[in-house]
């Protein structure tokens, strides 16, 4: 049986866990693990057969053009980015060359659309397919400061983020009840809307911002598998104190999950984020990749990383069945609710 040489670009430290899983697969094929990243002490580089310190780029251009020298140098066969997934994503047809299948989305530009928040809001919301919190962009401090008085002004509650981001950089609630002595000795994501406007004011310059509806709710991640438009699995899944997830069967989140694979015919493996509010789960991102959180949802009975690669290696994947309605730890352990 072959061995493929497959390659994790600058990941988080759980990709250790899915290198463990892809080479803990059910058919017995063998990997070669190779990993790179800026940070030579980085844990997910324990877990590689080969490791490399990524040099530093100033270009887009010039970090893909390292990435197909390094396919190419090291005879990569499959590539798992995290790191300038967009960039790559536009440069397939250079990949496919020299032989390397990506794990990445080849519509480019849909992974344009969702890693821009306020484009994807309005798509989703044309379509119908989702509850869009209330939001406004702002680009200057006059514009956030506008913007945060609409809504306020809507009775609502505020939060804001970058336009463009991962995950949770950058996002903050603005609470003008912040204790300034709690403040300084535990920093939270909250923070008056007075220090925020001034920070905004001396910095001159700032990357747009999305102003919007902070959502009181439950907050659930969703993980899915999917190809072609077709939903292979989902598991939604929220925070229940500590290390611990609920990994629910939440039929309405799986048939947003449905809805939005059968849409947008997003492929291997996404993740939705909503956030409820009165009783209405509203949208807050996807990520068009492994999410940071997905070793939970691997307790469910799916091995979401190996079945994502399968896919890319042109093998069938049958629809999941999946255990839900338990507790996930982190110690990879399970409690039947």
């Amino acid at each position: 049986m072959s061995t493929y040489k497959i390659w994790f670009n600058r990941w988080f430290s759980v990709a250790y866990h899915y290198i463990d899983m892809i080479r803990n697969n059910e058919d017995g094929i063998k990997f070669e693990v190779y990993g790179t990243h800026p940070d030579a002490d980085h844990v997910m580089l324990a877990n590689c057969d080969y490791s490399e310190v990524e040099p530093k780029f100033d270009t887009d251009g010039e970090y893909v053009q390292y990435c197909l020298d390094f396919c190419r140098k090291h005879g990569i066969q499959l590539f798992v980015p995290r790191y300038k997934m967009l960039p790559i994503a536009k440069a397939l047809d250079k990949f496919e060359e020299l032989g390397v299948k990506v794990l990445v989305n080849r519509d480019a530009e849909l992974l344009e659309a969702i890693d821009n928040k306020d484009d994807f809001y309005e798509i989703c919301r044309e379509k119908g397919l989702f509850e869009i919190p209330s939001f406004y962009t702002a680009k200057t401090p006059e514009e956030f400061k506008d913007t945060y008085e609409k809504l306020k002004n809507e009775g609502l509650g505020v939060c804001y983020k970058p336009v463009v981001g991962e995950g949770g950089y950058g996002f903050r609630i603005i609470d003008d009840n912040v204790d300034p002595l709690k403040e300084v000795m535990a920093p939270s994501y909250r923070i008056p809307f007075q220090r925020v406007y001034d920070g905004l004011k001396a910095a001159g310059e700032f990357p747009e911002l999305m102003v919007m509806e902070f959502l009181e709710g439950e907050e659930y991640s969703i993980d899915c598998l999917a190809f072609n438009g077709e939903l292979i699995a989902a598991v939604p899944r929220r925070k229940g104190g500590g290390r611990i997830r609920i990994l629910e069967n939440n039929k309405e989140l799986i048939e947003l999950a449905e809805a939005f694979t059968e849409e947008f015919k997003l492929d291997y493996i996404f993740n939705i984020q909503v956030k409820y509010n009165q009783g209405l789960p509203k949208l807050l991102e996807i990520n068009p990749r492994m999410s940071g959180g997905l070793y939970f949802s691997c307790l469910s009975g799916v091995n979401f990383p190996y079945l994502a690669v399968k896919l890319l290696l042109g093998e069938k994947v049958e629809k999941q069945e999946t255990k839900l309605d338990i507790k996930a730890t982190f110690l990879e352990k399970e409690i039947i609710l």
